[in-house]
């Protein structure tokens, strides 16, 4: 379990799917009595002593239980809502993801946390240069064509590997460069995949195989943020 501040205050920390029940047990035993509300983004666990924990629903949105009103109205708590929010989250999910960053590009599909299909490659994209005038057009010219080379190589590979799976994928997963991965996400074939629940973005260094492998157990971690009681407050 990662812990790092959150914009805003308290703080993230991960969770994975398998320890979300004993969390949320540790987390009312810490604070006193807890109770919930839900949106279909969002679980919030309000404790006795005023802390809060925001869970955030991976690969939403979380359904309305059969217990709630029958609206299934967001904000409304429910006996089974830690429960389901649980089961929401252990999933077994088929799970596409796409990473791209800087020439190199990674796509494997995940069965649960194991890899079932990748590849991984990268195409040379230049770095900077500090050169002005003639020189640097130039230059920035080669370099955006390289960059749209390697876009394209990304996109091949995710309509190879990814498209054959797209009617089964329970959801979609991208990491790296936003800006590469929306310009790949924006050929015409990848269109079934952008329909896809999102799950969180991933900020990874150059994608490689054994980045793509660790991959599984980001996604599938469960985002918390805690706000924790000022006791000096």
């Amino acid at each position: 379990m990662s812990s790092r501040p959150a914009a805003g205050g308290g703080r993230w920390v991960d969770v994975a799917p398998e320890r979300l029940a004993g969390w949320v047990d540790g987390f009312a035993q810490r604070h006193g009595a807890i109770a919930a509300s839900w949106s279909p983004d969002v679980v919030t666990v309000l404790a006795a002593d005023g802390a809060i924990a925001e869970l955030q629903v991976p690969f939403p949105p979380l359904s309305a239980s059969p217990s709630t009103d029958p609206a299934g109205l967001p904000n409304g708590g429910s006996s089974d809502l830690i429960p389901r929010f649980v089961a929401h989250a252990a999933k077994d999910r088929l799970v596409a993801v796409l990473l791209v960053r800087r020439g190199g590009y990674a796509a494997g599909v995940f069965q649960g946390g194991g890899l079932v299909a990748s590849k991984v490659g990268s195409r040379h994209v230049q770095g900077r240069s500090a050169a002005g005038g003639w020189s640097q057009q130039r230059f920035a010219r080669r370099r955006a064509g390289q960059a749209t080379v390697a876009l394209a190589a990304a996109a091949d590979v995710a309509a190879t590997l990814l498209l054959p799976y797209a009617g089964q994928l329970d959801g979609l997963v991208l990491g790296g460069d936003r800006a590469s991965v929306a310009a790949v996400l924006e050929d015409l074939r990848l269109g079934p995949l952008r329909s896809l629940p999102l799950g969180r973005h991933l900020d990874v260094p150059d994608p490689r195989l054994v980045v793509l492998q660790r991959a599984a157990a980001q996604f599938r971690a469960v985002r918390i943020r805690v706000v924790d009681v000022d006791v000096d407050g």
